[in-house]
C-alpha cells in the first residue's frame, strides 16, 4: 500500500537542478532559493489517500466475498449433486418417453395378482357374486391389453376400476358368513346418532399427557378381561409409550383404584414400544403400532411376549408420514388399531393409494402364534383430511374437526360391499380441541375418545 502511495505522488515531469548566486554575509554564505519548486502536493496527497482508502475497502469486501464463497460452495455443490442424482431417473424416463408404458406395465402386474386372487375365491365359492367379479376381471384384462397397443390411455379410470375390483375381491374372501347377523344392531345399517358423553374423566396419569388411548376390553367372548378398563398414555413427547394400566371394573377405573401396570418395552425407543395413539386391548393382549415401523405389535398380558406383523401396501405410512390431521395433525397417528363385532382392524394410508385410507383385517392365530392380515381394502378418502376414525360392524367411520367442542362423523366405508358414503353428519361433543384416539367397543356399543388428556365415552344408536 505504501509503494502505491509513493508511485501516485511522483511528479509527472522530469526534475531540474536550481542554480543560484550566493553572497557572503556575516561569515555565512546566503543563497536565494525558490522553495515553490519542491512544495509538498497536499491536495494531490489527499486525493491519493482517498483513492487508497476506497481501494482498501473494495479489497476487504472482495476478501469477505471470497471467504463466504469458500464456505458455501461445498454446500451448493452437494445440493446440486443430490438434485442431479434424484432427477436422473426421471430424465431418463422423460427422454425415452416410457412413463405411460411403465404405468401400464405396473397395472398389468396388479391385474395379474388380482386374477389369481379372484380365481382362488371363485374356485372356493363359485356363486353369483364371484362369477360376476370373474367376468369383470376378464373384461378389465381385455382393456389393459388394448391399452398396451393404443395411443390413448386413460390410466386414472382403469386404476379406479382396479381398486374397486380389488375391494370386491377382498369382500368375497374370508369374512365370516353372515357376520352381520351375529349382532342384530349391525343389520340396521349405519349409525344414526351418537349421545352426549356418558363418561368424563381426567386421565389418571394427568391431563398434561395429551396423547394416548383408552377404553373397555373389546373382545366379545373374552372371559377373564370381560369387564376390564385400560389406559395407555404416550408419556414420551406425546408420541411414544411403553406401559399399560388395567382396571378390573368400571368402578375401579372411576376411582383410580385396584389397577395393574404392565411394561411391554424397556424404553420408549425400544423396538417393542408403542408409537402413536393407536392401541386397543383385545382379550388378553394389547395391539398397537410398533415403534418407528409399519408393523402391528401384539403384547400378551400373561406371557409378556410381543409378536408383530408388517402391514401390506406400497409405502405404508408411519413415523408421521400420514397422520390424522384435518385441523391440526396428531403426531405419529399413522397406524390406528381398532376392534368391532368382526374382530381386529388396522387403519392407515399408503403411497400406493395416494395417501388415502386403507383398512386391513387382522386375525390372531393362537396355534401358530402369529398375527395374520387376511384382507385389505383401499378407499378414496385422504387420511390427512380426517381427524380420526373407528370401525363398527365392518364399516369404517371417519371424523373431521368442527370447532373446539365438536367433531363430526362425515364418512363411512362398508367393507362388506365396498361402498362409500361421505354425506354423514353425526355430531360428536368433546371438552378439548384435540382428539388423540377414537375407538368403538362392540361389548357395550360405546365410542371411547382420548381428548387431550380427558377420557370420554359415548353411546351409539342404530
Amino acid at each position: 500500500m505504501l509503494m502505491l502511495l509513493l508511485l501516485l505522488l511522483l511528479p509527472s515531469g522530469d526534475g531540474q537542478a536550481q542554480h543560484a548566486s550566493g553572497q557572503k554575509k556575516n561569515g555565512s554564505c546566503v543563497c536565494p532559493v525558490d522553495a515553490s519548486l519542491w512544495s509538498f502536493p497536499v491536495v494531490k496527497y489527499e486525493a491519493v489517500m482517498r483513492q487508497v482508502e476506497t481501494c482498501e475497502g473494495s479489497l476487504n469486501a472482495l476478501q469477505e466475498q471470497v471467504t463466504l464463497s469458500s464456505q458455501f460452495l461445498p454446500r451448493f455443490q452437494a445440493l446440486v449433486e443430490n438434485l442431479t442424482a434424484r432427477l436422473e431417473p426421471h430424465q431418463y424416463l422423460r427422454n425415452r418417453g416410457v412413463y405411460a408404458d411403465l404405468s401400464v406395465h405396473l397395472l398389468g402386474q396388479e391385474l395379474t395378482q388380482l386374477e389369481a386372487d379372484v380365481g382362488d375365491v371363485h374356485s372356493q365359492l363359485n356363486n353369483t357374486q364371484t362369477r360376476k367379479l370373474f367376468k369383470e376381471v376378464e373384461k378389465l384384462r381385455t382393456d389393459v391389453d388394448r391399452m398396451q397397443t393404443s395411443d390413448k390411455i386413460n390410466l386414472k379410470t382403469v386404476k379406479e376400476r382396479l381398486r374397486l375390483m380389488k375391494n370386491n375381491a377382498e369382500s368375497c374372501k374370508s369374512i365370516p358368513k353372515d357376520f352381520r347377523s351375529q349382532s342384530s344392531h349391525c343389520l340396521k345399517g349405519l349409525i344414526t346418532s351418537i349421545s352426549e358423553p356418558v363418561t368424563t374423566k381426567v386421565s389418571p396419569h394427568d391431563k398434561s399427557y395429551i396423547s394416548g388411548s383408552w377404553g373397555k376390553q373389546a373382545q366379545m367372548d373374552s372371559e377373564e378381561q370381560r369387564n376390564s378398563y385400560w389406559v395407555q398414555p404416550l408419556l414420551s413427547g406425546h408420541k411414544w409409550g411403553n406401559s399399560l394400566r388395567v382396571y378390573q371394573s368400571y368402578n375401579d377405573f372411576m376411582k383410580s383404584a385396584k389397577y395393574k401396570d404392565f411394561t411391554f418395552a424397556p424404553s420408549y425407543s425400544h423396538t417393542h414400544s408403542i408409537e402413536g395413539p393407536s392401541a386397543v386391548l383385545y382379550g388378553e393382549a394389547l395391539y398397537y403400532n410398533c415403534y418407528s415401523s409399519a408393523d402391528v405389535c401384539r403384547y400378551d398380558l400373561k406371557s409378556n411376549v410381543v409378536h408383530r406383523v408388517t402391514l401390506p401396501g406400497n409405502g405404508v405410512g408411519y413415523n408421521n408420514k400420514f397422520p390424522y390431521c384435518y385441523y391440526a395433525c396428531r403426531d405419529n397417528s399413522d397406524v390406528d388399531i381398532e376392534a368391532d363385532e368382526t374382530g381386529l382392524w388396522a387403519i392407515y394410508a399408503t403411497v400406493g393409494n395416494h395417501g388415502n385410507l386403507v383398512v386391513s383385517r387382522l386375525v390372531w392365530d393362537s396355534e401358530a402364534q402369529t398375527i395374520n392380515v387376511t384382507q385389505t381394502w383401499e378407499t378414496r378418502q385422504f387420511k390427512k383430511a380426517v381427524s380420526n376414525a373407528f370401525m363398527v360392524c365392518g364399516v369404517l367411520y371417519a371424523t373431521r374437526y368442527v370447532d373446539e367442542y365438536h367433531e363430526e362423523v362425515f364418512y363411512a366405508f362398508d367393507t362388506a360391499t365396498g361402498k362409500e358414503d361421505n354425506s354423514l353428519a353425526l355430531p360428536l361433543e368433546k371438552v378439548a380441541k384435540g382428539v388423540a384416539s377414537l375407538s368403538y367397543n362392540p361389548t357395550d356399543k360405546q365410542i371411547y375418545m382420548y381428548n387431550d388428556g380427558y377420557l370420554l365415552a359415548y353411546q351409539t344408536h342404530f
